[in-house]
């Protein structure tokens, strides 16, 4: 009888071992593995530069300006400008700086300006920083083939600049004036020619 019951547990327990063999638990180094997959980080991707910025490229340079209010005989308004990237090279970079250097019928004007896309807006944003004003300055740009244009309207500033590339690039030439109904003793109508000199 003894004998028997012991026959009957060993049938039992290769029985349960069978079974258990055919779903057995995963080994603790899959799950560790599992768990580590799951949890890694993902990699996040660089942002790129727009490819609209590609329409500042030809500004990129020196230039000297002169200039004379709107009616006016001679020229008061001289100055140098220079366009740069600011990582160097236009495909790894965000931004156009300006920095220039004015004198404004003897009023010294200097001013350093960050020029970026903005795609949801489709426009190109500046701010320019300067001794005229302790708070930086928004600026739209547009350059569209041959087609400059800059606005500005933060009061008492409120003006657009609509200007024109020569052919050759060399050079490019416009005016800036004031929005109906702004102060034209603020927002003073003036045209200049740039001529690139590097």
């Amino acid at each position: 009888m003894l004998t028997k019951i012991r026959q009957r547990r060993a049938l039992v327990a290769k029985e349960l071992s069978s079974a258990a063999a055919g779903c057995s638990p995963e080994p603790p180094f899959e799950k560790e593995q599992k768990l580590t997959d799951s949890t890694q980080p993902q990699a996040q991707q660089s942002p790129t530069p727009d490819p609209a910025l590609a329409r500042l490229a030809d500004l990129v340079g020196t230039w000297t300006i002169k200039g004379r209010p709107l009616g006016a005989d001679e020229d008061n308004i001289r100055g140098e400008t220079t366009f740069a990237w600011l990582e160097g090279e236009q495909e790894t970079s965000f931004f156009l700086t300006q920095d220039m250097e004015m004198d404004y019928d003897g009023q010294k004007i200097r001013s350093h300006e960050l020029i970026g896309y903005d795609p949801k807006a489709g426009t190109f944003a500046s701010l320019v920083f300067s001794n005229m004003a302790p708070d930086p300055w928004p600026y739209e740009w547009d350059v569209d083939g041959d087609d400059i244009t800059i606005s500005i309207h933060k009061a008492p500033m409120d003006a657009t600049f609509t200007g024109k590339f020569a052919p050759d690039r060399q050079s490019f030439s416009g005016g800036w004036r004031p929005a109906p109904g702004a102060d034209k003793a603020v927002n003073a109508p003036y045209d200049l020619v740039a001529t690139r000199s590097g």
